[in-house]
């Protein structure tokens, strides 16, 4: 898979008193840049599709508030049945911090099930 850019701002919000991006908000900034990469995609009717079942990640430099950062999300393994993802936030070419994920897909059932090919074959394009 090409590499997905999603630009996000730290807002208020996003930030502690000091004015810095609070740790957790990162998983929140790489879960929507991650939605964004699924925008459009069809699951096989019942199907749930993918659910986060790792994650680990590792902080670099801090975002402050009105960073404008791009989260860089690459699919780096494809398995059967779920699939690893990094996700890089850059601000002005430097790497701020680097998220690892690996989201499993689940069928109807709440059970794990191999990657439908018509959902696999888009992270190949």
């Amino acid at each position: 898979m090409k590499i997905h850019k999603f630009p996000f701002a730290i807002a208020y919000a996003d930030t502690d008193a000091g004015g810095i991006a609070y740790h957790g908000r990162y998983i929140e900034i790489a879960e929507r840049a991650r939605m964004d990469v699924l925008r459009g995609m069809k699951f096989p009717d019942g199907d749930i599709g993918f659910v986060v079942r790792d994650l680990n990640i590792r902080y670099i430099k801090p975002l402050f508030l009105a960073d404008t950062v791009v989260v860089e999300t690459t699919v780096t393994k494809m398995g059967a049945a779920s699939l690893s993802v990094e996700q890089k936030f850059v601000k002005d070419g430097d790497i701020c911090a680097i998220l690892y994920a690996t989201a499993a897909y689940i069928g109807g059932n709440l059970q794990p099930k191999r990657i439908p090919e018509s959902v696999a074959i888009l992270f190949n394009e």
